[in-house]
């Protein structure tokens, strides 16, 4: 038992292994179906009497509910009375009737290679257990059985089985199968007592087709989404974002034709980010602020993010302008103005941009500034046109990391 117990918790631990790794889009109650005809033939297990053989034929309707666990319904008939055994006194069904039994079986399938492995839908070959529980009626020969037995029997069932199979087409849509498998007269005995008994059972070789319908995804299989590549994409882009900054400012930079004198710097420029609806200083920024030496003419601009209605955008520009002035000011910086100019455009970003005076700015040709723009107005347009730059150049994470990191 404790053997039995550990087995099952490593199966478990295995599934909970692989299906971490993957998610699978929520399919619906249509999807995953398939529809199989099949044929095979049987002999009884005893071996004693091999042949002829018992020829069977049948049709499935089944349906996966994920890669690894699904179900069927198959109807099954027999079209020979080698060995089957029926229960009653003389055993054996002696029927003249072209399908001598009928079997009705609801089976539950685990497809072991999804369990063991991660789930492909392209994959070609796959394992698959096959068992279950059914209902057969065997048609017998009311001349010689004896009196109060119309001749028919009933008798319940189980299957057990194990397929081997393969996908083909296109879109993996068809897959042909051999399984062989164990039917089992289970009340065969006084009493109709439910009992395994391979004097009571018939061993057979099935051949079947199996037909995938489309699914609600567009294919006839699961859509899988590989969270471990997804998340070392996600690990891969923040390295990205790390390593770009630098490069993707200095990148602007050089890019700008230089029209005046001397070449803006990022140390000329200070940027300081506020929480959404928010405009005091964090540790963070009044570190940032530091840096300004006393004496120096700053100008300062303060922004807003989209989100809100324009009056309070603007009023919180002009509230993260002033806050910044009057950290700076009481520091002995000279605040030549502190204006706040609500939403700049798409990129825009919950800042205040301090212009340190006495450098010339080069523009680039798709900021557009207008000569009669102030400086401080100028470098909210270099900043909107290197934000979008480190968008793009990064693949359009979120926009505060790359505020944070990138300026």
């Amino acid at each position: 038992m404790k053997k039995l117990f550990i087995a099952l918790s490593m199966l478990a631990m295995g599934v909970a292994s692989t299906s971490a790794q993957v998610a699978y889009e929520k399919s619906k109650l249509a999807d995953n179906v398939y529809i199989g005809v099949e044929g095979g033939a049987t002999t009884p297990m005893t071996f004693d009497k091999v042949f002829p053989l018992n020829p069977a034929a049948g049709i499935k309707l089944g349906k996966w509910f994920n890669p690894m666990f699904g179900a069927n319904l198959e109807a099954l008939a027999f079209f020979g009375n080698n060995g089957f055994y029926t229960g009653s006194t003389l055993g054996m069904v002696k029927s003249h009737t072209i399908v001598r039994g009928v079997n009705i079986g609801l089976n539950g399938n685990v497809n072991l290679t999804n369990v063991f492995c991660e789930y492909r839908p392209d994959r070609t070959f796959e394992l698959i257990v096959d068992a279950g529980i059914g209902y057969t009626k065997f048609f017998g020969d009311k001349n010689i059985i004896r009196e109060n037995n119309v001749g028919d029997d009933n008798e319940l069932t189980a299957k057990t089985g194990l397929q081997f199979a393969f996908n083909f087409g296109n879109d993996k849509q068809w897959q042909v199968y051999a399984e062989p498998a164990v039917l089992w007269n289970l009340t065969h005995g006084p009493g109709d007592a439910v009992q395994f008994n391979r004097h009571a059972a018939q061993l057979g070789l099935f051949l079947g087709l199996n037909y995938k319908f489309m699914t609600s995804n567009g294919t006839h299989n699961f859509k899988v989404y590989d969270i471990a590549a997804m998340n070392n994409e996600i690990n891969s882009l923040r390295d990205q974002l790390a390593a770009k900054p630098k490069e993707v400012i200095k990148e602007v930079i050089k890019e700008v034709p230089v029209e005046a004198q001397k070449e803006l710097c990022v140390e000329d420029l200070i940027f300081v980010t506020f929480a959404q609806g928010k405009y005091y200083l964090t540790n963070e920024a009044k570190a940032a602020l530091d840096k300004v030496a006393e004496g120096r003419h700053v100008q300062i601009v303060g922004t807003a993010s989209p989100e809100g209605p324009k009056a309070l955008n603007d009023r919180l520009s002009q509230s993260r302008a002033d806050e910044v002035a009057k950290y700076l000011q009481n520091k002995g910086v000279v605040i030549d103005s502190a204006t706040g100019k609500g939403v700049q455009g798409v990129t825009s970003n919950r800042l205040a941009v301090v212009y340190q005076m006495g450098v010339e700015f080069a523009f680039a040709p798709e900021v557009h500034v207008s000569e009669t723009k102030h400086p401080a107005q100028v470098a909210v347009g270099v900043i909107e046109h290197r934000i979008a730059v480190a968008y793009q150049a990064v693949g359009n994470l979120n926009r505060k990391t790359v505020l944070k990191t990138a300026l």
